[in-house]
């Protein structure tokens, strides 16, 4: 038996506007991605443009962000913090009162389920640190023409996610045409980070949980797990996958496992 690497994991500190935000574990890629996608993600920004400056110190481990004047950074520190599930330990200013009064995701991507089975495999095949290590994370951005707009890998799923949608915001990518894919668990904040970016179709290589799924149908949601080979499991139906045979999921069947 080859002996893998071992995944890179590192205690990285945010600041804002020189306040401690908080320090997460990261693996050592992307950091800037995953600081403008982390920001957005917890309602600090709503694009790049709100960043007065952006500084990574990789060797310190630290990244400082400064807003733009009229931001109340001070204000917002002071809400409960959630720390999130899973590897990597996340942290959230969100609260699931927050999360229900996004706006309900207007998608104008629709796919078909061979289309996404092929993207997942795909996407397998993009990760190498994966494939080094064995022990990290990826997600990805799948645009109309089936290509990959972007791939992250990070030893915390949720960091990933926060990667491709730092990205996106980056390149000014419509997120209404777009799909999600992850190889983690589709969790509460994971579905939330979606929602918040404006993606209509949320796909994992693994499970949705149930709160995932009732926030998901909530936010009208697309979200498709267990993609592997043939097999799937669509958790929500509205509207925009369609099965291959001339059929569109939906209806009062919320879960399908086709094969």
């Amino acid at each position: 038996m080859l002996n893998k690497q071992c995944p890179e994991e590192l205690s990285v500190t945010l600041y804002l506007n020189r306040f401690e935000l908080a320090t997460l574990q990261l693996s050592s890629t992307d950091w800037e991605d995953w600081t403008i996608g982390y920001l957005f993600s917890e309602g600090f920004v709503q694009s790049p443009h709100d960043l007065k400056r952006l500084i990574i110190d990789d060797h310190r481990q630290k990244v400082w962000a400064d807003l733009l004047p009229g931001i109340d950074v001070e204000s917002y520190l002071k809400r409960r913090r959630h720390l999130t599930a899973g590897c990597g330990k996340g942290v959230t200013f969100h609260s699931e009162s927050d999360v229900r009064n996004f706006k309900p995701v207007v998608g104008n991507r629709k796919v078909t389920l061979p289309e996404i089975q092929e993207y997942m495999r795909q996407f397998a095949k993009l990760t190498p640190l994966y494939h080094q290590t064995g022990g990290v994370h990826a997600a990805c951005l799948v645009d109309e023409e089936g290509g990959f707009v972007a791939v992250r890998e990070d030893i915390g799923r949720h960091n990933a996610v926060d990667k491709v949608i730092g990205y996106a915001l980056k390149a000014e990518q419509s997120p209404s045409s777009l799909i999600l894919m992850t190889s983690g668990r589709i969790s509460y904040e994971m579905l939330a980070k979606a929602a918040r970016f404006g993606v209509g179709i949320v796909v994992s290589r693994t499970a949705a949980t149930n709160q995932a799924v009732k926030l998901a149908q909530e936010l009208q949601v697309e979200v498709i797990g267990y993609i592997r080979g043939q097999m799937a499991t669509v958790y929500t139906s509205v509207g925009r996958i369609h099965d291959g045979d001339e059929q569109w999921v939906g209806g009062d069947d919320q879960q399908r496992k086709l094969q």
